[in-house]
């Protein structure tokens, strides 16, 4: 379930950040800090279960590279080969977190204690 709560924070990150770029009057503003509430409850909830270094690069790693290509895709932005060089290199990296972290880590560390 942690990894559901990264996944859930990334997504709202991305409305956020979004909403920090285009927010023009008071419901807007309200919207955007709605979804920062939302986003940092789902890294506390998924810091319960997993490790909170791994759940703050995931949550950070993943929202930027979701940031940057909708900012693309959406908005057009420029993009060049070696933005898409580095944002491979975040989802890489995310994957790999994601593939040497666990749940039971977290639970394993916590009975140790």
């Amino acid at each position: 379930m942690g990894w559901i709560y990264v996944l859930f924070a990334a997504i709202v990150e991305i409305f956020w950040v979004i909403g920090l770029r285009y927010s023009e009057n008071f419901w807007q503003w309200a919207g955007t800090v709605i979804m920062i509430v939302f986003s940092f409850y789902f890294v506390i909830k998924a810091c319960e279960e997993l490790p909170a270094g791994t759940v703050y690069a995931v949550f950070t790693g993943s929202g930027a590279a979701a940031i940057v290509l909708i900012d693309v895709l959406i908005f057009g932005t420029a993009f060049s080969f070696v933005k898409g060089l580095f944002i491979g290199l975040i989802i890489i990296g995310v994957i790999g977190i994601k593939m040497t972290t666990s749940e039971q880590n977290k639970v394993e560390h916590s009975i140790e204690e």
